[in-house]
């Protein structure tokens, strides 16, 4: 069978800041990256991102679904790919075009990932401690950790990854997902649809969210219709307005067009990876930080804070050295590195902020 295409150029630009630091393949939506559902739902076919935008191909930030699969496949039947079937494979998916379209859409990802997962496989059994409401829709990996929560599939099915933990008191409305070694710390509120990417650690109040991975927004405060990138941790007491408070549109800055577009009624926190908040900071609605700030002091931080931004005042710059410093040191509490590459990729957006 063909190579599968897939362009990765086109809309970078309109995905900042989680595109700074990684391919639109690697976004995660539900409870896979596009990359890893593409894997799943096409097996042999070997995905390959080209720059040559002469060739037919599909856009990357086409949310991959099993119909979708399907259809590809029917393509494929008829022969090489070419520009005529790659729009009519466009026609029948959904693209994600705007950072705020990824916990817009999140709802229909997690359903799509339950299913790619789950399908065929037997759950672990359900600790006789947690309270489950739609039991057939809670589908937890054998090496989880649950007791003294609530579980409430009826809107959404639940995911509980290998090595998660959800801890007493929690309670959680699907659709949701906890990612390979998150926590969810104890009486912590959950809606749907949110995800914790891997080793996210959750707590306060959450509701349509999504953490890519290793983030932390651990205690008290208020997190709603947002996106949170890698590495990125919010102090104690942190919360981000997800609707104004005269419940008009939302305006969020796009930093490809240099303008304010339109995101919805509700947008909350849009912030990049490797950025962090310091305890009791309120973020206004639609606010977006870009990658590694450092968001501190007192007052409302503005609704565009660069990336490398040092305190409120987007013309103060983290220092490089104290920047990769502190990663690394974010880092080790996970027993991770800093990677040749990741440095090279965060000093050409040093350079270039």
């Amino acid at each position: 069978m063909d190579l599968l295409p897939i362009q990765d150029v086109s809309c970078t630009n309109d995905l900042l800041p989680f595109t700074a630091t990684r391919p639109v393949l690697d976004l995660r939506m539900g409870i896979l990256t596009f990359r890893e559902k593409w894997a799943r739902l096409l097996g042999v076919i070997t995905i390959r991102p080209i720059d040559d935008v002469t060739v037919p191909a599909l856009p990357a930030n086409l949310l991959p679904t099993r119909a979708l699969a399907a259809r590809i496949r029917e393509e494929f039947s008829r022969g090489p790919l070419t520009q005529a079937s790659i729009d009519r494979i466009i026609t029948h998916g959904r693209l994600i075009r705007y950072p705020w379209q990824i916990f817009q859409h999140n709802a229909e990802a997690l359903i799509e990932d339950f299913h790619l997962l789950t399908t065929g496989r037997p759950s672990a059994p359900i600790p006789p401690s947690v309270q489950v409401i739609n039991p057939a829709a809670v589908f937890i990996e054998e090496d989880a950790v649950l007791q003294h929560c609530v579980l409430n599939a009826s809107t959404g099915p639940i995911y509980i990854g290998p090595k998660a933990e959800i801890m007493e008191g929690s309670t959680i409305r699907g659709p949701f997902a906890a990612g390979e070694g998150s926590t969810v710390k104890m009486g912590t509120k959950i809606y749907g649809a949110t995800t914790l990417g891997p080793h996210c650690t959750a707590g306060g109040e959450i509701k349509n969210s999504v953490l890519f991975g290793y983030s932390n927004k651990g205690h008290d405060g208020y997190l709603g219709d947002a996106v949170i990138g890698e590495w990125c941790n919010l102090g104690a007491g942190t919360s981000a307005s997800n609707l104004k408070n005269n419940a008009g549109d939302i305006r969020v800055w796009h930093p490809a067009s240099g303008n304010y577009l339109n995101a919805g009624l509700k947008c909350g926190l849009l912030m990049g990876d490797y950025s962090r908040a310091a305890i009791n900071t309120s973020f206004d609605t639609g606010t977006v930080v870009g990658v590694c700030c450092n968001i501190f002091g007192a007052g409302i931080p503005p609704k565009y804070c660069p990336d490398f931004s040092w305190g409120h005042n987007a013309g103060v710059r983290y220092e490089w050295n104290k920047a990769i410093r502190d990663i690394g040191n974010w880092k080790k509490l996970k027993n991770q590195s800093l990677t040749e590459g990741q440095i090279l990729t965060l000093k050409h957006i040093f350079e270039a902020t």
